[in-house]
């Protein structure tokens, strides 16, 4: 194949790789396991938040009726009849002109409709209490529900539980939520040249950085990663260890061999499988233009290029809105030199950030796909557009942040 078939946007590519991965399936874990998981429905309250009307201040409960009027000069007697405990309920009611003492969170006795801040009162005696103040219904108590109702959607499907999500399941009783299972991705770097990290590279050698970043970058999306042997240029070995993945995973990513070249022969192994069928292959990006998948029955491959900062850029662009259920927090900072940019192609231009009295600025790290430094002192990346020519410097851009 001498030439990259046609070549296609990335959002179109993500629009095909979306509609040929496999759905995530459901399973039950426990509320313990759940955090940074997504959710595999929608999640309803089985009960009322809080289930009882409660006060919010330490003071006394009482009919907000009767404190009508009250002020300092001329206070508003009751008589204090009992007082409410915490983790129990009143065994008593209050009528007119009578009260109870309440702590925060305590349950309103049955016959009163209000707290009255302890502030704003004084004893006389043992059971008569002065209001300096009048309240009115509702006033410092927390009402039944008034937090989360019976019945109510708690959380869309996929969203990720935070843990003050799993504070506010903990607190309705929940053990068990219903998550999506993790996708199990499979990792084979290829290429002659490519060694395992523990030896020393001879002239011509890289050591394998992809196996290990893209484990990582998938594992930090919350799904499972699996690293499979490198594998030569030779089709035998890489056809079979393409199967092994399709056997084990519902994702395979391959980096290696999808430029054209003599030796990039990856796309005619990935195509020789029954009911292989070829999603794209070349994207209108940089970098990343040799990116290409190929669906196998029920399972998803996508290649990646070699050159690490490519490869991981180019999962970040394409492989990641597959994997990642989170809303990513945008972030615009000023860009703070000019980046030219070729017209009918998408760059994705990795940046370091700094912060200054409020204000983000943006430094592109511009260098060859195959420095990996860029990467690591980078903390995100722009996207200059098809359409465009161009970012100037000054601009405020959108970062898509690591």
């Amino acid at each position: 194949m001498g030439e990259f078939l046609k070549v296609m946007s990335y959002e179109e590519a993500v629009l095909r790789l979306r509609k040929a991965i496999a759905s995530q399936q459901a399973e039950e874990c426990t509320l313990g396991e759940s955090s940074g998981r997504a959710l595999s429905g929608l999640l309803y309250s089985p009960e009322d938040v809080p289930a009882f009307d409660r006060s919010t201040v330490d003071g006394y409960a009482l009919r907000a009726m009767d404190s009508f009027g009250a002020s300092e000069a001329l206070p508003a007697f009751f008589q204090c009849v009992g007082s409410v405990l915490m983790g129990a309920g009143p065994d008593f009611e209050l009528g007119s002109g009578e009260c109870a003492w309440i702590p925060t969170g305590g349950m309103l006795p049955t016959g009163s409709d209000a707290a009255l801040m302890v502030e704003y009162t004084e004893k006389l005696g043992d059971d008569t209490v002065l209001a300096y103040r009048p309240v009115s219904p509702g006033e410092n108590v927390m009402l039944t529900g008034e937090d989360i109702r019976c019945g109510q959607v708690l959380f869309p499907e996929r969203h990720v539980l935070r843990p003050q999500d799993i504070g506010l399941l903990a607190s309705l009783g929940l053990k068990t939520v219903s998550v999506l299972k993790p996708y199990q991705v499979g990792i084979i770097s290829s290429g002659d040249e490519v060694i395992p990290i523990e030896s020393q590279p001879q002239p011509g050698q890289v050591r394998d950085v992809n196996s290990f970043s893209l484990a990582a970058a998938v594992a930090r999306l919350g799904h499972n990663a699996s690293n499979y042997p490198l594998v030569g240029d030779e089709a035998r070995q890489l056809k079979a260890m393409v199967a092994k993945s399709l056997q084990d995973n519902d994702l395979t990513l391959l980096s290696g061999g999808s430029s054209v070249g003599i030796a990039d022969f990856t796309l005619d192994v990935l195509l020789s499988f029954p009911d292989a069928e070829l999603l794209f292959h070349g994207l209108a990006v940089k970098p990343g233009k040799p990116t290409l998948a190929v669906k196998i029955n029920d399972r998803l491959i996508i290649g990646l290029p070699g050159h690490p900062v490519s490869a991981l850029m180019m999962f970040h662009v394409v492989v990641q809105p597959l994997l990642d259920n989170s809303k990513p927090y945008p972030l615009f900072a000023r860009l703070l030199q000019n980046i030219a940019s070729q017209p009918g192609r998408d760059d994705f231009v990795p940046v370091s950030l700094q912060e200054e009295a409020g204000q983000w600025s943006a430094r592109p790290l511009l260098g060859k796909s195959g420095l990996m430094g860029i990467l690591s002192r980078a903390d995100g990346y722009i996207h200059i557009g098809a359409v465009e020519q161009g970012l100037a410097g000054g601009s405020i851009c959108r970062v898509a942040l690591f």
